[in-house]
């Protein structure tokens, strides 16, 4: 599994005008195929009069899901940088669709290249990127006479609690760095005593 990949917070759109035509990229976060497909549908649909709606995605920390499309520019010329771009910023779970509209000038094979490519890079300086890095999920079982100040200690330390559940005692769900495992266990016997339950779960990503 990769240890951490780039995404985009939120759905937004950026503009640039290169020899008279209008390039617009419209930029997503997809945790799904499915979710892509439906954001790159949405935009055909706001912009039915435009000569292209060209489109990228990269779903999967590993990017095994990667599609784009030149919908009808020269082959190779739109989507594929597109997604060139996409993967040399490291962006996952992301999709991206440039709307152009012509505006009577041709750029040419290599003019087209460099705004579809460079009309996503411009989009993700834009709009910024979060960085996901790998946890281990890691569930911490204390008694509630212990419980407040662990989640205290927790959170000022900077770990990500994902979750508190209340019943005979209390169990807090957290995330840790694969490297942190060990230090962590240590300090948590210190600090109650050994009788914190620690278990270790399976893997996920969260913000950096």
């Amino acid at each position: 599994m990769h240890d951490e990949y780039r995404t985009v917070a939120r759905e937004a759109v950026h503009e640039t005008e290169i020899n008279r035509s209008r390039f617009l990229c419209a930029l997503a976060p997809a945790a799904t195929e499915g979710e892509a497909q439906d954001f790159v549908a949405r935009i055909r649909k706001e912009h039915p009069s435009a000569s292209h709606n060209c489109f990228a995605y990269v779903i999967g920390a590993d990017a095994g899901v990667q599609k784009a499309s030149d919908d009808g520019e020269p082959g190779g010329t739109a989507g594929v940088p597109m997604l060139q771009m996409l993967l040399r910023r490291d962006m996952r779970y992301v999709v991206a669709v440039v709307t152009r509209y012509y505006g009577g000038v041709k750029l040419g094979a290599g003019g087209l290249i460099r705004a579809y490519g460079g009309a996503v890079g411009e989009a993700l300086d834009a709009v910024g990127t979060l960085t996901r890095r790998r946890f281990r999920l890691a569930t911490v079982t204390v008694d509630h006479q212990r419980a407040g100040k662990i989640q205290n200690d927790l959170r000022s330390a900077g770990r990500e609690v994902r979750d508190v559940r209340y019943g005979d005692a209390v169990t807090i769900e957290i995330g840790l760095p694969d490297a942190d495992v060990e230090a962590f266990t240590a300090w948590l016997a210190d600090a109650t005593a050994g009788s914190a339950v620690f278990e270790l779960g399976g893997e996920a990503y969260g913000d950096a």
